[in-house]
């Protein structure tokens, strides 16, 4: 949190302090308000999270597959799943992706991203998971997965936290530690990114550094 305010002159216009901590007060009471017990209840969990790990199809996209003209496959990715992405890297939780396709355009988003951990054409995922785990030194527990569809179950089994979209199919979303409010590839990532953050108690310090800065 930002440090205490001084006291204010009678009658004078609020200053910069005391405009970046009402924000801080208000947006504490507004996340408050829309988190109900399935977040919290995931706090334990992600508070444990060293690497997340992401689908890319309806989780990063909203599943969409588009190709042009010369049959190259196009996608659209969020730009707030990708702050929440760099959210993560602030607070040393390493970001990692498992998909069975494989896309130059998935490539370059992970460029800029800074995403070192892409893993193309991989449909046996868990044998995917075991290659990062073991490179990274992690646990099972300390690893989320976020996917939305059959092919994700079996991962989703396996690591400490999982999650998914609203869109998710249902047998995903019955088995599931957390199911964000947003679809793939509408800031479904981004709540999930927040979650962490909040977990590891720096989402209030990390808001205060972006509103302070001049």
């Amino acid at each position: 949190m930002a440090e205490s305010c001084p006291t204010p002159t009678e009658g004078a216009y609020p200053g910069d302090c005391e405009f970046t901590q009402g924000l801080l007060k208000k947006a504490a009471a507004r996340t408050a308000s829309s988190r109900g017990y399935s977040w919290k209840n995931s706090l334990p969990k992600a508070k444990k999270v060293k690497l997340l790990l992401l689908d890319v199809d309806g989780v990063l996209t909203d599943g969409s597959i588009t190709y042009s003209d010369e049959g190259i496959e196009l996608k659209t990715f969020n730009s707030k799943d990708g702050f929440g992405l760099n959210l993560l890297r602030k607070v040393g939780v390493e970001v990692g992706i498992i998909t069975a396709r494989t896309s130059k355009a998935l490539v370059r988003r992970c460029q800029d991203l800074k995403i070192d951990h892409l893993y193309q054409g991989r449909r046996n995922k868990v044998e995917a998971f075991r290659e990062i785990v073991a490179v990274l030194g992690l646990t099972a527990e300390e690893v989320a997965y976020m996917g939305d569809d059959w092919l994700d179950l079996p991962l989703l089994a396996k690591v400490g936290f999982s999650a998914t979209v609203a869109d998710a199919v249902a047998e995903v979303i019955e088995v599931v530690d957390f199911t964000s409010r947003f679809n793939g590839g509408q800031g479904g990532v981004r709540e999930v990114c927040d979650l962490i953050v909040e977990a590891k108690g720096r989402y209030e310090v990390l808001l205060a550094e972006y509103l302070e800065r001049s």
